[in-house]
């Protein structure tokens, strides 16, 4: 059957250039720029959300450091686990992240154990802060995909769908691979839907950390289904690490919430 429409995306993938001393040349890619432009949304809407709570600023810009970290390092060994084959066979290219290959779910982790250690060790609302935070990260979430569009980094199956993407730039890592279905955009949606249902929750469930527990687990449960469109390598029975962490996330999330979830009288 004829593709009767699709939608192409001819953006050069990388921005610009320039050298640093003792790491070399690099490229600013629109993954890169809208990743630090997602980063920043979360921190913008964490410290207007904390002022509401009557939480110091500068905490939460402590909290965010170690956060970015955390995220950082959870973000490349989920990346590295799932391409060991070559990492491997070249173990130096671990530490290279400048020059690519992160995973959002490892990030997530990452991001959540550095800043809950951080505000465990000051003896912060773990709770509170978490939710608040909630709406902050689907956003960031949002901005930081708009990156990943553009590049065409994030593979995906042949779609014979008038709303399927093709890549035409010879430096997207999707050019020349035909039509493909846009599972970063179905992300997306699902992050504006999460987004609604959770920002509608908050001040309305006990105890706190409530609203982040559903966070996990509505991410997790879209995540799982949306990553049958993509290209990842297969583990097992037809799954991909993404569907596994999916699904670690839909597990951890229903299970705090069915066992200590109220509303709020």
């Amino acid at each position: 059957m004829d593709i009767l429409a699709f939608i192409t995306i001819g953006i050069n993938p990388n921005i610009t250039g320039f050298s640093l001393p003792f790491i070399g040349p690099l490229m600013l890619s629109w993954h890169g720029f809208f990743g630090a432009l997602g980063i920043t949304s979360v921190l913008i809407w964490a410290t207007r959300a904390a002022k509401k709570e009557g939480i110091d600023e500068d905490l939460i810009y402590g909290i965010a450091m170690w956060a970015i970290i955390g995220g950082l390092i959870g973000a490349r060994a989920v990346h590295v686990i799932d391409s060991w084959s070559y990492y491997s066979a070249a173990p130096i290219s671990i530490l290279r992240i400048w020059v690519g290959g992160i995973g959002l779910m490892g990030g997530i982790f990452g991001a959540t154990a550095a800043g809950s250690i951080y505000i465990w060790r000051h003896r912060l609302p773990l709770g509170k802060i978490l939710d608040i935070t909630v709406p902050g990260i689907l956003i960031g979430q949002f901005v930081g995909r708009i990156g990943d569009i553009i590049n065409g980094e994030h593979l995906s199956n042949f779609a014979n769908l008038p709303w399927a993407f093709e890549y035409t730039h010879p430096d997207s890592p999707a050019y020349q691979l035909g039509p493909m279905h846009p599972a970063i955009a179905y992300e997306m949606l699902w992050d504006m839907i999460v987004f609604f249902v959770t920002y509608k929750l908050l001040g309305k469930l006990n105890p706190d950390g409530m609203v982040f527990f559903t966070y996990l687990a509505l991410y997790g449960f879209g995540r799982f289904f949306i990553q049958f469109t993509r290209r990842d390598p297969v583990w097992i029975a037809g799954l991909q690490e993404a569907h596994f962490l999916s699904l670690g996330m839909l597990i951890i999330g229903l299970f705090v919430i069915a066992s200590r979830a109220r509303l709020k009288s």
